[in-house]
């Protein structure tokens, strides 16, 4: 996260930026070969974004695990989405993320990921029973890959639903498991909740560096 404002994406030369970076930054290069393996699991229909290449990679300490890909993630859907799970991404929910990480000081050592981390379609399909599973198992093996990590917060019920019912017993390592809300403006906007995933972030931020 280094843009000085939200909504970066909307910049065809910011994109054009990301996927060069894509290209070069070594510690998205596992990441990209083990998303490209998922979507050969799981077929070439399944669109699956790239990780951001201006976050932590490899090396997250902090992992915000959110619901799924929003259309803005997804290229096949419009010219100016980005292709990226990103906070830089052009929509309110990606915006409320950059300001409430920036208000929080959670720049570095953060990656963000979905517990369904293919696109679903339009952001009103919610994830059904089988989603939450399929997910969970792909986070389980993301989790394997982030040997740096030591907080995972959850944003949104869906995350925690996923979490809780198919990886509250993952003991590979000592995590702190963070559940808070999600960063859509529909929570957003609901008394208290802003202040609540604050003070979140700034715990994740506190227990990292």
């Amino acid at each position: 996260m280094f843009l000085k404002a939200p909504r970066g994406m909307r910049s065809p030369a910011v994109r054009a930026e990301r996927l060069a970076m894509l290209e070069t930054v070594e510690s998205v290069q596992m990441l990209r070969e083990w998303g490209a393996g998922l979507t050969t699991r799981w077929g070439p229909g399944t669109f699956l974004p790239h990780f951001d290449p201006a976050e932590a990679g490899i090396e997250a300490r902090v992992l915000i695990v959110a619901e799924a890909p929003g259309p803005k993630t997804n290229p096949r859907t419009s010219a100016t989405s980005s292709g990226f799970v990103s906070v830089d991404n052009d929509d309110p929910t990606a915006e409320n993320a950059w300001r409430l990480r920036a208000e929080a000081g959670l720049h570095d050592g953060v990656l963000l990921w979905n517990i369904v981390p293919w696109s679903l379609g339009a952001a009103s399909v919610k994830p059904t029973p089988y989603d939450l599973a399929r997910g969970a198992a792909a986070l389980r093996e993301l989790l394997d890959l982030l040997p740096e990590l030591q907080v995972v917060l959850l944003a949104g019920r869906a995350a925690q639903r996923g979490w809780n019912t198919h990886l509250s017993g993952y003991r590979k390592r000592d995590l702190t498991v963070i559940p808070t809300w999600h960063f859509s403006n529909q929570a957003m906007n609901q008394p208290g909740k802003r202040d609540e995933l604050l003070t979140s972030l700034r715990k994740a931020k506190a227990l990292t560096g």
